[in-house]
Protein backbone atom coordinates (compact mmCIF):
# COMPACT_ATOMS: atom_id res chain seq x y z
CA UNK A 1 0.00 0.00 0.00
CA UNK A 2 1.21 3.88 -0.49
CA UNK A 3 3.42 4.95 1.93
CA UNK A 4 3.52 8.29 3.42
CA UNK A 5 2.52 9.93 0.08
CA UNK A 6 0.39 13.68 0.72
CA UNK A 7 1.68 13.57 4.19
CA UNK A 8 1.93 17.58 2.93
CA UNK A 9 0.11 18.60 0.17
CA UNK A 10 1.38 17.63 -3.40
CA UNK A 11 3.41 19.77 -5.89
CA UNK A 12 4.28 19.97 -8.96
CA UNK A 13 3.33 20.68 -12.75
CA UNK A 14 0.16 19.18 -14.93
CA UNK A 15 -0.22 19.96 -18.88
CA UNK A 16 -3.91 20.46 -18.83
CA UNK A 17 -4.34 24.53 -18.20
CA UNK A 18 -1.99 25.84 -20.90
CA UNK A 19 -1.77 23.02 -23.33
CA UNK A 20 -5.13 20.49 -22.85
CA UNK A 21 -4.95 18.95 -25.73
CA UNK A 22 -1.64 20.06 -27.44
CA UNK A 23 0.42 17.32 -25.69
CA UNK A 24 3.79 15.35 -26.49
CA UNK A 25 6.37 13.82 -25.14
CA UNK A 26 9.15 16.19 -25.63
CA UNK A 27 6.77 19.05 -24.14
CA UNK A 28 7.07 16.79 -20.85
CA UNK A 29 10.73 16.01 -21.08
CA UNK A 30 11.03 19.77 -22.24
CA UNK A 31 8.97 20.72 -18.70
CA UNK A 32 11.50 18.33 -16.71
CA UNK A 33 14.37 19.80 -17.89
CA UNK A 34 13.28 22.80 -16.55
CA UNK A 35 11.58 22.06 -13.26
CA UNK A 36 15.21 20.92 -12.87
CA UNK A 37 17.19 23.81 -14.19
CA UNK A 38 15.15 27.17 -12.81
CA UNK A 39 15.00 25.27 -9.35
CA UNK A 40 11.48 24.29 -8.83
CA UNK A 41 12.44 21.03 -7.82
CA UNK A 42 14.62 22.69 -5.15
CA UNK A 43 11.67 24.01 -4.16
CA UNK A 44 9.70 20.76 -4.03
CA UNK A 45 7.68 20.98 -6.96
CA UNK A 46 7.92 16.95 -7.78
CA UNK A 47 5.33 16.06 -9.59
CA UNK A 48 5.37 16.17 -13.97
CA UNK A 49 1.59 15.52 -14.73
CA UNK A 50 -0.10 14.42 -17.96
CA UNK A 51 -3.69 15.05 -18.44
CA UNK A 52 -6.67 14.44 -20.89
CA UNK A 53 -6.00 13.80 -23.91
CA UNK A 54 -2.79 11.59 -24.11
CA UNK A 55 -4.30 7.30 -24.83
CA UNK A 56 -5.71 6.50 -28.49
CA UNK A 57 -9.31 6.45 -28.85
CA UNK A 58 -10.06 2.93 -28.42
CA UNK A 59 -8.31 0.33 -26.27
CA UNK A 60 -5.71 -2.48 -27.37
CA UNK A 61 -7.00 -6.28 -28.57
CA UNK A 62 -6.07 -7.44 -24.69
CA UNK A 63 -7.93 -4.59 -23.47
CA UNK A 64 -4.98 -2.25 -22.46
CA UNK A 65 -5.36 1.49 -22.64
CA UNK A 66 -2.74 2.53 -25.33
CA UNK A 67 -0.79 5.67 -25.31
CA UNK A 68 -1.08 7.82 -28.92
CA UNK A 69 2.11 6.46 -30.92
CA UNK A 70 2.00 9.90 -32.57
CA UNK A 71 1.87 12.00 -29.26
CA UNK A 72 4.54 9.68 -27.52
CA UNK A 73 6.30 7.34 -29.94
CA UNK A 74 8.51 6.20 -27.56
CA UNK A 75 5.62 5.00 -25.33
CA UNK A 76 4.70 5.74 -21.01
CA UNK A 77 7.73 3.42 -19.63
CA UNK A 78 10.16 5.58 -21.58
CA UNK A 79 8.93 9.02 -20.63
CA UNK A 80 8.48 7.85 -16.93
CA UNK A 81 12.16 6.80 -16.99
CA UNK A 82 13.34 10.09 -18.40
CA UNK A 83 11.53 12.13 -15.59
CA UNK A 84 12.58 10.08 -12.72
CA UNK A 85 16.19 10.38 -14.20
CA UNK A 86 15.23 13.66 -13.51
CA UNK A 87 15.03 13.14 -9.91
CA UNK A 88 11.06 13.92 -10.32
CA UNK A 89 7.70 11.70 -10.32
CA UNK A 90 5.40 11.25 -13.36
CA UNK A 91 1.70 11.53 -13.26
CA UNK A 92 -1.16 10.31 -15.70
CA UNK A 93 -4.54 10.58 -15.95
CA UNK A 94 -7.70 9.05 -16.52
CA UNK A 95 -11.56 8.75 -15.32
CA UNK A 96 -14.39 7.44 -13.05
CA UNK A 97 -17.10 7.70 -15.97
CA UNK A 98 -17.31 5.94 -19.11
CA UNK A 99 -15.14 7.89 -20.61
CA UNK A 100 -12.71 10.58 -19.75
CA UNK A 101 -14.14 14.73 -19.98
CA UNK A 102 -12.37 14.66 -23.67
CA UNK A 103 -13.89 11.39 -24.96
CA UNK A 104 -10.83 9.16 -24.12
CA UNK A 105 -11.30 5.62 -22.61
CA UNK A 106 -11.80 5.68 -18.93
CA UNK A 107 -11.08 3.27 -16.00
CA UNK A 108 -15.01 2.52 -15.57
CA UNK A 109 -14.96 -1.00 -15.03
CA UNK A 110 -11.08 -1.58 -15.53
CA UNK A 111 -9.84 -0.23 -12.56
CA UNK A 112 -7.54 -3.08 -11.47
CA UNK A 113 -6.08 -3.77 -14.90
CA UNK A 114 -5.20 0.32 -15.42
CA UNK A 115 -3.78 0.74 -11.72
CA UNK A 116 -1.54 -2.40 -13.09
CA UNK A 117 -0.81 -0.78 -16.57
CA UNK A 118 0.24 2.31 -14.85
CA UNK A 119 2.08 0.77 -12.02
CA UNK A 120 4.09 -1.07 -14.55
CA UNK A 121 4.85 2.17 -16.60
CA UNK A 122 6.19 4.01 -13.85
CA UNK A 123 3.29 5.83 -12.83
CA UNK A 124 3.93 8.16 -9.48
CA UNK A 125 0.79 10.12 -9.19
CA UNK A 126 -2.98 9.51 -10.75
CA UNK A 127 -5.81 12.37 -11.65
CA UNK A 128 -9.14 10.62 -11.83
CA UNK A 129 -11.49 13.07 -12.76
CA UNK A 130 -15.52 12.56 -13.10
CA UNK A 131 -16.74 12.93 -16.42
CA UNK A 132 -19.91 10.50 -18.26
CA UNK A 133 -20.27 9.22 -14.34
CA UNK A 134 -23.41 6.67 -14.99
CA UNK A 135 -25.93 7.98 -12.89
CA UNK A 136 -26.85 4.72 -11.15
CA UNK A 137 -23.91 4.02 -9.56
CA UNK A 138 -22.45 6.36 -6.28
CA UNK A 139 -19.75 8.05 -6.56
CA UNK A 140 -18.05 6.99 -3.61
CA UNK A 141 -17.70 3.24 -4.86
CA UNK A 142 -15.71 4.48 -7.80
CA UNK A 143 -13.42 5.84 -6.35
CA UNK A 144 -13.03 3.34 -3.54
CA UNK A 145 -12.52 1.09 -7.03
CA UNK A 146 -9.76 2.78 -8.00
CA UNK A 147 -8.57 3.42 -4.70
CA UNK A 148 -8.14 -0.16 -3.78
CA UNK A 149 -6.52 -1.00 -6.91
CA UNK A 150 -3.98 1.80 -6.56
CA UNK A 151 -2.72 0.54 -2.81
CA UNK A 152 -2.70 -2.84 -4.48
CA UNK A 153 -0.77 -2.13 -7.93
CA UNK A 154 2.97 -2.85 -6.53
CA UNK A 155 3.65 0.26 -6.99
CA UNK A 156 3.47 3.90 -4.70
CA UNK A 157 1.03 5.89 -6.84
CA UNK A 158 -0.44 9.01 -5.43
CA UNK A 159 -4.46 9.01 -5.42
CA UNK A 160 -5.65 12.68 -7.01
CA UNK A 161 -9.79 12.04 -6.84
CA UNK A 162 -11.14 14.93 -9.45
CA UNK A 163 -14.97 14.94 -8.29
CA UNK A 164 -15.01 18.81 -8.53
CA UNK A 165 -16.72 18.87 -4.94
CA UNK A 166 -19.97 16.98 -6.76
CA UNK A 167 -22.27 14.47 -4.67
CA UNK A 168 -20.47 15.62 -1.27
CA UNK A 169 -17.24 14.46 -1.93
CA UNK A 170 -15.63 16.61 1.30
CA UNK A 171 -18.15 13.71 3.00
CA UNK A 172 -17.11 10.66 1.35
CA UNK A 173 -13.76 10.91 -0.11
CA UNK A 174 -11.23 10.56 2.62
CA UNK A 175 -12.67 6.89 2.96
CA UNK A 176 -11.32 5.86 -0.78
CA UNK A 177 -8.11 6.23 -0.05
CA UNK A 178 -7.64 9.43 -1.95
CA UNK A 179 -4.51 11.81 -1.02
CA UNK A 180 -5.75 14.78 -2.43
CA UNK A 181 -9.54 15.57 -3.55
CA UNK A 182 -10.42 18.82 -6.18
CA UNK A 183 -13.60 20.55 -4.31
CA UNK A 184 -14.46 22.66 -6.75
CA UNK A 185 -14.90 23.18 -10.86
CA UNK A 186 -12.56 24.11 -13.21
CA UNK A 187 -10.84 27.54 -12.17
CA UNK A 188 -10.20 30.46 -15.23
CA UNK A 189 -7.42 32.48 -15.29
CA UNK A 190 -8.97 35.27 -13.61
CA UNK A 191 -9.31 37.24 -10.69
CA UNK A 192 -13.12 36.89 -10.48
CA UNK A 193 -12.48 32.71 -10.48
CA UNK A 194 -10.11 32.75 -8.08
CA UNK A 195 -11.85 34.82 -5.54
CA UNK A 196 -14.44 32.63 -6.00
CA UNK A 197 -12.52 29.38 -5.44
CA UNK A 198 -11.14 30.74 -2.47
CA UNK A 199 -14.19 32.20 -0.92
CA UNK A 200 -15.63 28.84 -1.97
CA UNK A 201 -13.57 26.53 0.40
CA UNK A 202 -13.47 29.14 3.57
CA UNK A 203 -16.10 26.25 5.15
CA UNK A 204 -14.31 23.59 4.22
CA UNK A 205 -10.70 23.47 5.57
CA UNK A 206 -11.96 21.34 8.38
CA UNK A 207 -12.31 18.29 5.80
CA UNK A 208 -9.10 17.96 4.80
CA UNK A 209 -5.54 17.47 6.51
CA UNK A 210 -2.51 15.22 6.24
CA UNK A 211 -2.97 12.47 3.61
CA UNK A 212 -6.12 14.00 2.25
CA UNK A 213 -5.77 17.66 0.96
CA UNK A 214 -8.40 19.52 -0.47
CA UNK A 215 -7.03 20.29 -3.90
CA UNK A 216 -9.02 24.02 -4.89
CA UNK A 217 -7.28 23.43 -8.56
CA UNK A 218 -4.28 24.18 -10.13
CA UNK A 219 -2.44 27.30 -9.76
CA UNK A 220 -2.61 29.91 -12.85
CA UNK A 221 0.06 31.60 -11.46
CA UNK A 222 2.06 32.70 -14.87
CA UNK A 223 -0.29 31.88 -17.51
CA UNK A 224 -1.52 35.49 -18.42
CA UNK A 225 -4.01 34.35 -20.48
CA UNK A 226 -1.57 31.76 -22.48
CA UNK A 227 -3.82 28.84 -22.83
CA UNK A 228 -5.11 27.07 -25.82
CA UNK A 229 -8.57 27.11 -24.35
CA UNK A 230 -10.51 29.83 -24.06
CA UNK A 231 -12.73 29.25 -21.29
CA UNK A 232 -9.34 28.62 -18.84
CA UNK A 233 -7.36 31.46 -20.83
CA UNK A 234 -6.91 33.08 -24.24
CA UNK A 235 -7.66 37.14 -25.48
CA UNK A 236 -9.02 39.02 -22.50
CA UNK A 237 -7.69 36.66 -20.20
CA UNK A 238 -4.94 36.82 -17.70
CA UNK A 239 -4.27 38.34 -14.10
CA UNK A 240 -1.60 40.99 -12.75
CA UNK A 241 1.58 39.47 -10.99
CA UNK A 242 -0.26 41.61 -8.17
CA UNK A 243 -2.63 38.81 -8.47
CA UNK A 244 -1.14 35.55 -8.57
CA UNK A 245 0.76 36.51 -5.68
CA UNK A 246 -2.84 36.63 -4.33
CA UNK A 247 -3.45 33.40 -5.51
CA UNK A 248 -0.28 31.50 -4.51
CA UNK A 249 -0.48 32.81 -1.26
CA UNK A 250 -4.49 31.83 -0.46
CA UNK A 251 -3.71 28.50 -2.07
CA UNK A 252 -0.41 28.07 0.28
CA UNK A 253 -2.30 29.06 3.46
CA UNK A 254 -5.29 26.89 2.90
CA UNK A 255 -3.42 24.14 2.23
CA UNK A 256 -4.05 23.48 -1.39
CA UNK A 257 -1.79 21.00 -3.40
CA UNK A 258 0.33 23.45 -5.69
CA UNK A 259 0.12 22.61 -8.92
CA UNK A 260 1.52 24.64 -11.71
CA UNK A 261 -0.26 25.20 -14.42
CA UNK A 262 1.69 27.51 -16.70
CA UNK A 263 4.17 26.83 -19.68
CA UNK A 264 7.33 26.56 -16.83
CA UNK A 265 9.66 26.79 -20.15
CA UNK A 266 9.28 30.48 -20.23
CA UNK A 267 8.48 31.69 -17.14
CA UNK A 268 9.20 35.69 -16.29
CA UNK A 269 11.46 36.50 -13.00
CA UNK A 270 8.27 37.84 -11.24
CA UNK A 271 6.26 34.06 -11.95
CA UNK A 272 9.78 32.22 -10.76
CA UNK A 273 9.77 34.72 -7.38
CA UNK A 274 6.01 34.01 -6.62
CA UNK A 275 6.28 30.38 -7.78
CA UNK A 276 9.75 29.99 -5.63
CA UNK A 277 8.51 32.25 -2.91
CA UNK A 278 9.99 29.20 -0.18
CA UNK A 279 8.44 31.35 2.99
CA UNK A 280 5.45 30.74 1.55
CA UNK A 281 5.99 26.84 0.95
CA UNK A 282 6.60 26.20 4.20
CA UNK A 283 3.33 27.63 5.28
CA UNK A 284 1.78 24.92 2.72
CA UNK A 285 4.29 22.42 3.46
CA UNK A 286 3.68 22.96 7.40
CA UNK A 287 4.14 19.30 8.36
CA UNK A 288 1.27 19.61 10.67
CA UNK A 289 -1.05 20.07 8.10
CA UNK A 290 -3.21 22.56 10.64
CA UNK A 291 -6.85 23.44 8.49
CA UNK A 292 -7.01 27.26 8.50
CA UNK A 293 -9.44 29.74 9.50
CA UNK A 294 -10.99 32.87 8.24
CA UNK A 295 -11.72 36.03 10.19
CA UNK A 296 -13.41 39.39 8.77
CA UNK A 297 -11.45 42.61 9.13
CA UNK A 298 -13.71 44.67 11.09
CA UNK A 299 -14.55 48.32 10.81
CA UNK A 300 -15.81 49.83 7.73
CA UNK A 301 -12.30 50.98 6.79
CA UNK A 302 -11.90 46.65 6.03
CA UNK A 303 -14.45 46.32 4.14
CA UNK A 304 -12.82 43.60 1.67
CA UNK A 305 -10.05 42.03 2.93
CA UNK A 306 -10.15 38.85 4.94
CA UNK A 307 -7.86 37.38 6.87
CA UNK A 308 -6.93 33.49 6.94
CA UNK A 309 -4.70 32.31 9.76
CA UNK A 310 -3.40 28.74 10.29
CA UNK A 311 -1.67 26.80 13.48
CA UNK A 312 2.46 26.54 12.10
CA UNK A 313 4.32 23.09 13.93
CA UNK A 314 7.06 25.38 15.74
CA UNK A 315 4.02 27.40 18.04
CA UNK A 316 4.22 30.15 14.97
CA UNK A 317 1.22 31.72 12.85
CA UNK A 318 0.74 32.10 9.41
CA UNK A 319 -1.73 35.35 9.02
CA UNK A 320 -2.83 36.46 5.39
CA UNK A 321 -5.19 39.50 4.72
CA UNK A 322 -6.23 39.45 1.01
CA UNK A 323 -7.66 42.47 -0.18
CA UNK A 324 -10.77 40.73 -2.32
CA UNK A 325 -11.95 44.38 -2.77
CA UNK A 326 -10.77 46.61 -6.13
CA UNK A 327 -10.18 49.76 -3.69
CA UNK A 328 -7.13 50.17 -1.47
CA UNK A 329 -8.31 49.29 2.27
CA UNK A 330 -7.18 48.77 5.55
CA UNK A 331 -6.93 45.26 7.35
CA UNK A 332 -7.03 44.44 11.11
CA UNK A 333 -7.47 42.39 13.68
CA UNK A 334 -7.37 42.09 17.09
CA UNK A 335 -5.02 39.52 18.63
CA UNK A 336 -8.00 38.17 21.63
CA UNK A 337 -9.62 36.74 18.09
CA UNK A 338 -6.84 34.08 17.67
CA UNK A 339 -7.23 33.72 21.32
CA UNK A 340 -4.47 35.46 22.86
CA UNK A 341 -5.83 38.47 25.84
CA UNK A 342 -3.70 41.06 26.67
CA UNK A 343 -3.53 40.46 29.51
CA UNK A 344 -1.28 37.60 29.00
CA UNK A 345 1.61 40.36 28.07
CA UNK A 346 2.52 38.70 25.34
CA UNK A 347 1.99 40.01 21.26
CA UNK A 348 3.38 39.11 18.42
CA UNK A 349 6.66 39.01 16.04
CA UNK A 350 5.39 39.68 12.63
CA UNK A 351 8.00 38.96 9.74
CA UNK A 352 7.03 39.50 6.26
CA UNK A 353 6.76 36.66 3.79
CA UNK A 354 7.05 38.42 0.57
CA UNK A 355 9.69 41.14 2.24
CA UNK A 356 11.48 38.44 3.53
CA UNK A 357 11.92 40.49 6.87
CA UNK A 358 10.71 41.01 10.21
CA UNK A 359 8.36 44.27 10.51
CA UNK A 360 8.87 44.14 14.40
CA UNK A 361 6.54 43.44 17.70
CA UNK A 362 2.88 44.00 17.87
CA UNK A 363 0.90 44.41 21.37
CA UNK A 364 -3.42 43.84 21.13
CA UNK A 365 -3.65 44.51 17.36
CA UNK A 366 -1.91 44.55 13.64
CA UNK A 367 -3.37 46.98 11.45
CA UNK A 368 -2.08 47.21 7.34
CA UNK A 369 -3.24 48.99 4.29
CA UNK A 370 -3.35 46.96 1.21
CA UNK A 371 -4.05 47.69 -2.16
CA UNK A 372 -6.84 45.93 -3.95
CA UNK A 373 -6.15 42.57 -4.73
CA UNK A 374 -3.40 42.41 -2.60
CA UNK A 375 -2.40 40.50 0.24
CA UNK A 376 0.21 40.56 3.04
CA UNK A 377 1.37 37.10 4.29
CA UNK A 378 3.00 37.29 8.15
CA UNK A 379 4.78 34.55 10.21
CA UNK A 380 3.53 35.76 14.05
CA UNK A 381 5.67 34.21 16.55
CA UNK A 382 4.39 34.34 20.23
CA UNK A 383 6.70 37.05 22.17
CA UNK A 384 6.66 39.20 25.56
CA UNK A 385 5.83 42.30 25.30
Amino acid sequence: MPKNLGKTPPMGWNSWNTFTHAINEELVKGVADVMVESGLKDCGYEYVVIDDCWSLKERDANGRLQADPEKFPSGMKALADYVHSKGLKFGMYSCAGTHTCAGYPSSFEHEFEDAATFAEWGVDFLKYDYCFKPEGIPGHLLYKRMGMALRNCGRDILFSACSWGADNTHDWIRQTGAQMFRSTGDIQDNWNSIVNLAKSQFDRQSQQGVYCWNDIDMLVVGMHGGSNNGFIGGDGMGCTDIEYKSHFSMWAIMNSPLMIGCDVRNMTDATKEILMNKDIIAINQDPEGRAAYVLDSSGWAGIGVKIIIKALENGDYAVGLFNFGDHRAQGTFAFWDMGLPTASGLGFEMYDCWEHKTEGKFSERYTVDIDAHDCKVLRAKLVKM
